[in-house]
């Protein structure tokens, strides 16, 4: 096997679309399913972190064996200040038609897919679709102009969790389908057809083999 000696350097595709369904259900509209795909902005930074624990049990006065849990996934994206159709969208809340102003009541929860691109350092990138999370209400913050060049993005926040649906191509050591986060592919292995990796929402289900 090669050996890859790369770092990340660069960032872009930044894309969102609604779960519509996420089930084990057979049927029209049933199982995974994803809306539109949607560019959600331009991006400056995405980093990930993992939720983890893990715990060492004792017997015979030795440590026996250890237990470890994964949880949810949180990704932190820098981008520029959001237009205010794309929030409503993801937040859950409204805009009006008429005026197209940004409604800031109570909003409806919705889970979305996250997709994106890292670059790595040998020119090639890494390929992510995120299958199911929520955005965070992002901050917002404006200070007055001055003599220098100062400005203020944003600081979006998506948790990703595990799907419901089983995928046919996730198996655990007994052959059953399982659920999962996500979808990562990189472009150097040169396994994959990566062409419309964005034009919907791929999951190892549906990813295809190069031709």
């Amino acid at each position: 096997m090669a050996t890859y000696v790369d770092e990340f350097r660069g960032t872009d595709d930044l894309y969102y679309a609604e779960v519509t369904a996420d089930n084990n259900e057979s049927g029209e509209g049933n199982g995974y399913v994803t809306g539109t795909v949607k560019r959600l902005a331009p991006v400056a930074e995405i980093s990930r972190s993992t939720e983890t624990s893990s715990d060492t049990k004792y017997y015979d006065n030795k440590p026996a064996f250890t237990i470890n849990a994964e949880g949810a996934d949180t990704v932190t994206l820098n981008i520029p200040a959001l237009d205010l159709a794309t929030l409503a969208d993801i937040t859950g809340k409204q805009i009006d038609a008429t005026t197209g102003a940004f409604l800031d009541g109570e909003s409806t929860p919705k889970y979305f897919a996250l997709g994106y691109r890292l670059g790595l350092t040998d020119g090639t990138y890494r390929y992510v679709w995120r299958y199911k999370g929520s955005f965070a209400i992002p901050d917002e913050t404006s200070q007055t102009k001055n003599a220098g060049t100062d400005s203020n993005g944003q600081e979006l926040t998506y948790t990703g969790i595990s799907t419901e649906h089983k995928f046919t191509k996730a198996v655990d050591s007994q052959g059953n389908p399982m659920s999962q986060k996500a979808l990562v592919v990189d472009e150097r292995d040169g396994k994959a057809d990566l062409t419309n990796f964005f034009s919907t929402v791929t999951t190892c289900d549906t990813l295809q083999a190069a031709q």
